[in-house]
């Protein structure tokens, strides 16, 4: 299985341009991979009417055929999860394109581009969650795919907690905590991370939930988390592996 752990460093204003998203590069294929005269799902529908969903889906679709569990799974048991999460996005292109991400990536077969598409989207529904929360009031940490919500940062240390990051080497690698429960880690010396603040309100939205994993092992969340005050942003795992790593 493969995570969403690309770093994203830039600052929000300019993953969300005041003219609109981000450009990314097209997919080359029409789509989607099931009849739209069919649809029915609000998510189906959803993903009928956005060409690019549409080429996103087929996507999947094709990555699908080449797929292998890297733990013994049952490849159709991990594919119906995906499609769950796509399905429980409803009429919200970002979770869709968030789960559609996330089933690229367990499948091994992710373009680039598809994950700058998916940030561009996320990145504004972060902003929108926050405006819609004035206070910055903290929220429950989202627990589905697409959803976003209020936190603070409760710590910000080095990848193994032992230093604050405000002084640590680049080597240390960058961890966060956050007052929701929540948490970020990286091997590297995130720049979102190091421009951020203990206390500082933060938008976390969920982005990807590992599928592809041994029972009862579900580390890997990843979270992708805009900081209010400092403007930086960051896509990390929870934890410092993936499910199935040491």
């Amino acid at each position: 299985m493969r995570c969403f752990v690309r770093p994203y460093l830039l600052s929000v204003l300019a993953i969300v341009p005041a003219g609109g998203f981000l450009a990314v590069s097209p997919a080359s294929a029409d789509g989607p991979s099931f009849d739209c005269g069919k649809a029915n799902l609000p998510a189906e529908k959803a993903i009928c009417a956005d060409t690019q969903l549409s080429a996103i889906d087929l996507l999947v679709s094709k990555a699908y055929k080449e797929f292998e569990p890297a733990f013994g799974g049952d490849k159709r048991k991990i594919a119906r999860g995906l499609i769950a999460d796509r399905n429980a996005c409803k009429s919200d292109t970002a979770c869709i394109a968030s789960a559609l991400n996330n089933a690229l990536q367990t499948y091994g077969n992710v373009p680039s581009w598809m994950q700058d598409y998916t940030i561009a989207l996320i990145g504004k529904k972060a902003l929108d969650a926050a405006a819609r929360n004035p206070g910055n009031k903290d929220q429950p940490l989202p627990s589905v795919i697409g959803q976003c919500a209020s936190t603070h940062i409760e710590t910000l240390t080095t990848r193994l907690g032992d230093d604050p990051l405000e002084t640590a080497t680049p080597e240390a690698g960058s961890a966060a905590t956050f007052t929701n429960g929540g948490g970020a880690v990286s091997y590297d010396r995130e720049a979102g991370l190091a421009a951020s603040k203990v206390g500082e309100p933060v938008v976390m939205c969920l982005i990807s939930i590992p599928r592809d994993c041994p029972k009862d092992d579900d580390r890997g969340r990843v979270y992708y988390s805009v900081d209010l005050v400092a403007k930086g942003s960051w896509a990390l795992a929870d934890s410092q592996h993936m499910c199935g790593g040491a």
